[in-house]
Order: structure tokens, then C-alpha cells, then sequence
């Protein structure tokens, strides 16, 4: 089966090309195949498929972790999609459509010198507010005097951490530090990813505030550990900013893989994301 090695500021998949090869169970497959010594290595596994009967798309997506969890999106894997639905010739549509898990995005794109596909904006439609939505169980959880913002008690270690909820089609928690690279993401990753306030477990974001256009953001992603990207995640952190104040409606995001763009419009209430896609390599794998 042939595969395409491709990332999104470092948070880096494998992908393969549904028009050519069908996987019975790609959920088996994931964590095989993205295991980082015995596997090609990656944060999960991606497959560019036809669309379902019905729905009005160009390409469908369909993302599996590494642990083999399926999730509804993913904001950096999304524009490889749209990489290698137009470099491998699936459809040469601009704006793309893809359908997620999250509904079917628009998806505009820039190509380099060779015609290859280099920078994509992703509409990554409207946020989901509403915290039984998120889904969070705010039973669990302390109100604050801020939107979308609760105390979040951590009974292993007797930790209380200020925490705001977004959705972007797959749920978010923003944290707020003064520096995100003090924090023992290792550690509480785990912790707060299965933490019995979230029912479908949580993406994890520690944010460091720059000034309001510019944030620094780590991530722990729901089934894959510590990634470099994570565009939900900017996503939801620029929301995140707008709602408690502390950001404008434009920001650039700092990952550890690199710079995304956001921007929350008012005239649609969608969040805009712009950041690179890249190819790597392309190889076959035995199954």
C-alpha cells in the first residue's frame, strides 16, 4: 500500500489515498503504522476518501489517532488533505471542499513554482460555545466570573487550574500561563485529557499571552500525546482570547512546529486558520 509522509507545522501524519487503496480497518492500522520505531512514525493516520453518497464535497477525511481513536477534525491535517487531493490529481477545485467529521469545510489554497500546493486558509466554521456542547460536564467543574471559563481540580495532585472551553468540531482547553514552557506538559497531559469532566476526553492547551495579536501555545492532543501543531487548538485559542478578553480577533499563534494565522470574523461568526501543508516522503507499506 503505497502512504504519504505529510505534516502541518511538524504535527505530521500518515496519509493515504482512499481513491487507490481501501483499508479494511484503519483503525487498527493507525497505530501500527504511526508507531515512531516500529511504524513510518506519526501523530495518527489520514485517509483522503471519496465523499459520502449525498454529501456536496471535492474530497473526504477521515483521521485516526495514534492510539487508533477516530477523531471528527483536524485543522492541521485537513490542509494536507487538500495538498494531496489537488498534487495527486483527485480534484483541482479552489475552493476545496472536504468532508470532516465536523461537517464539509471551504478550503482556499496557494500553490509554489512547481504547481505544488504550499499554503491553504481553512474556514473552521463556527465555534461551539455551550459547554455541555463541548462537551464538558459543568457538574464537575467551579463557574468563574469569565465565559466559558471554570476551575478545574486535579484530585491527583490537589491542583487547581482556570480553564476555558471551546469547540471546534472536536473539544478544547485553553490554560493561561505566563510561561508554557515551565509547565510539566508530560505529566499533565494524561491527567487532564481523561479528566471525568469530559465525557469524550479533552485536547489540552497551555497559552502564554504576548500581546493581543500574538500568543504561545503547547499542546497535549486527545490520542496522540504531545504534538507540535494543533489547528483546532489555534482555533479555539483564538476564540478563547476574544471571549475572556485577552486577544483580538486576529492573532498569530506560535507552536512548537511553527506560526499559524487565526481569525475569528464577526461577519460570520467562523474562525479563519492559515498555515503551510508539506509532503515529506512516499513509500509502501507491506500490509
Amino acid at each position: 500500500m503505497r502512504f504519504i509522509k505529510m505534516h502541518g507545522l511538524g504535527n505530521d501524519y500518515v496519509y493515504v489515498n482512499g481513491y487507490e487503496h481501501t483499508i479494511a480497518d484503519p483503525a487498527d492500522l493507525a497505530p501500527r503504522i504511526a508507531d515512531r520505531h516500529f511504524g513510518v512514525g506519526g501523530d495518527g493516520l489520514i485517509l483522503a476518501l471519496p465523499p459520502e453518497p449525498g454529501v456536496e464535497a471535492d474530497v473526504r477525511m477521515r483521521m485516526f489517532n495514534a492510539d487508533g481513536s477516530e477523531a471528527e477534525m483536524c485543522g492541521n491535517g485537513v490542509r494536507c488533505v487538500c495538498k494531496l487531493a489537488h498534487d495527486y490529481g483527485i480534484t483541482a477545485a479552489n475552493p476545496m471542499r472536504v468532508q470532516t467529521g465536523n461537517g464539509v469545510l471551504s478550503l482556499e489554497y496557494t500553490t509554489n513554482a512547481d504547481g505544488k500546493v504550499d499554503q491553504v486558509t481553512v474556514d473552521m466554521g463556527a465555534p461551539i460555545l455551550e459547554p455541555a456542547h463541548v462537551p464538558v460536564a459543568p457538574d464537575k467543574l467551579t463557574p468563574t466570573d469569565q465565559p466559558q471559563t471554570f476551575r478545574l481540580s486535579i484530585a491527583q495532585s490537589n491542583e487547581l487550574l482556570t480553564t476555558t472551553f471551546v469547540s471546534m468540531g472536536n473539544p478544547h482547553a485553553m490554560i493561561y500561563v505566563p510561561d508554557v514552557h515551565a509547565i510539566d506538559l508530560t505529566r499533565l497531559g494524561p491527567l487532564l485529557e481523561r479528566h471525568p469532566a469530559f465525557p469524550n476526553r479533552m485536547n489540552i492547551h497551555f497559552v502564554q499571552l504576548h500581546a493581543r495579536n500574538e500568543v504561545t501555545m503547547r499542546t497535549w492532543e486527545r490520542g496522540s500525546g504531545i504534538t507540535l501543531a494543533c489547528g483546532t487548538g489555534a482555533s479555539a485559542v483564538c476564540v478563547a482570547g476574544v471571549l475572556t478578553d485577552r486577544n483580538d480577533r486576529t492573532i498569530t499563534a506560535h507552536l512548537p512546529g511553527g506560526d499559524l494565522t487565526l481569525e475569528w470574523r464577526e461577519s460570520n461568526n467562523h474562525v479563519y486558520m492559515t498555515g503551510p501543508a508539506t509532503e515529506v516522503f512516499i513509500g509502501d507499506w507491506p500490509d
